[in-house]
């Protein structure tokens, strides 16, 4: 009887998932699951002769150790920040350009699973109407949409009308743009890579460290009694962040203690160390720096393993971007058969970033007129995408990197709407 008792359960559990599996199912699976640990929970004695409509189904034979198990009947969900989180990981918003506006910037209300992550290099109206007609959950604009601050959310801007849509239809919006660059494995290097393996090395360096202690103080006192007190009206100086001190062995000098602060309690915590006359005298305040993050930063240098022509290096980079027509500026006494041994590039409009920077070959998305012209005075030619271009294929390589990260139940989409707005005619 108990082993007939397992197998009713089963069959009807069984019967219960083929129903709700059907996308016509009014169950959801918040209900099933809910319902499993349920039924679960009835002891097997309670199962009687009344259940005999079960045997409908054929029986199920199995051991008594086995159990339809929770996830089996409810894959894994995600909640927004649960991506979020995975996000940060692949590239910490740490990294972008303290000018930039990235992260998320638009949350829906309501928090639910996310189902749908739509990619893309600009959020367009045509890319917010692939969004909604996938019925989108979380749109990452490798752009950011909102850049400006704005007072108001009104239909005849272009971009607050996108975000509006946004929160209408309970989608959320989020730009990682120049933390992407930064990163290491990013759109740089990806760029940079469109003309075969090189020593590659980072243009403009990235410094880490979330460490909000950013100076040094040391000082001496006489006594621990003397300490004690010091660093007590330090600690109510630092606004809530702990300070971090070290002490050494005492001399005949005193006790040497050296102390890390943030930026906003420097000036209270020196304050307070001139109060006393021992710290006083002996007090020193070192600027700490941030350490490199080798392999972290804006734009790529490459010496190339193997040197190519000028004409190989446009026929590279137009398969690499997915492009028909680039557009190339010859260095001074270059031609197209010239080679090519160190190539610099930056994602986006690179000027600022590759502006000086000694190299045969420059490749961004845009660069001003006159700035060409200097690269071409001192010898270095230039290859232009148009500014989009020079990122776009990223979204297809991050696709698979996010895509590996995420449960099955989380669908990742490179949008076919988006694309650069200047074509060649």
């Amino acid at each position: 009887m108990l082993t007939g008792c397992r197998n009713l359960s089963w069959t009807f559990l069984s019967l219960t998932y083929r129903c709700v599996c059907t996308r016509r199912s009014p169950i959801s699976q918040t209900s099933l699951c809910s319902f499993t640990s349920t039924v679960s929970s009835i002891p097997l004695t309670s199962l009687t002769n009344s259940h005999s409509f079960f045997l409908l189904h054929p029986p199920v034979h199995f051991s008594s150790s086995r159990r339809l198990s929770r996830s089996a009947l409810c894959p894994t969900l995600m909640e927004l920040k649960e991506v979020l989180q995975v996000l940060e990981r692949l590239a910490p918003l740490s990294q972008a350009e303290s000018w930039d506006n990235v992260g998320l910037l638009v949350e829906p209300s309501k928090s639910l699973p996310v189902k749908t992550i739509l990619l893309t290099n600009d959020l367009t109206d045509a890319v917010m109407e692939e969004a909604e007609n996938m019925s989108c959950d979380l749109i990452i604009s490798y752009h950011p949409p909102l850049f400006r601050p704005i007072k108001r959310l009104v239909l005849k801007d272009w971009k607050q009308r996108l975000v509006i849509r946004a929160v209408e239809a309970g989608m959320a919006v989020f730009s990682p743009h120049t933390s992407w660059d930064t990163v290491k494995g990013g759109v740089n290097d990806w760029l940079v890579g469109g003309l075969g393996s090189g020593q590659v090395s980072v243009l403009n360096q990235a410094f880490g460290g979330a460490n909000s202690h950013s100076h040094k103080l040391e000082f001496t006192v006489r006594s621990a009694e003397e300490l004690n007190d010091v660093m007590e009206e330090l600690k109510a100086c630092d606004s809530g962040t702990t300070l971090q001190h070290s002490v050494s062995r005492p001399d005949s000098s005193g006790i040497h203690v050296s102390l890390t602060c943030s930026d906003s309690a420097l000036t209270p915590s020196v304050q307070t160390l001139l109060r006393h006359s021992n710290s006083s005298q002996s007090l020193s305040i070192l600027k700490l720096e941030k350490p490199p993050l080798p392999g972290h930063g804006q734009g790529r240098l490459s010496v190339l393993d193997q040197p190519v022509t000028i004409a190989t290096a446009i026929q590279k980079m137009k398969s690499h971007l997915g492009l028909s027509h680039l557009r190339l500026a010859l260095g001074l006494g270059r031609t197209q058969e010239s080679s090519v041994s160190t190539v610099a590039v930056c994602a986006g409009s690179g000027s600022s970033v590759l502006n000086g920077v000694a190299a045969d070959l420059y490749i961004t998305g845009e660069m001003s007129h006159h700035e060409v012209l200097d690269a071409v005075a001192k010898g270095t030619s230039v290859l232009l995408s148009d500014h989009s271009n020079s990122e776009r294929g990223f979204l297809a390589v991050f696709r698979e990197k996010l895509a590996v990260r995420l449960p099955d139940s989380v669908t990742v989409v490179v949008s076919k709407a988006d694309r650069d707005p200047l074509e060649v005619v």
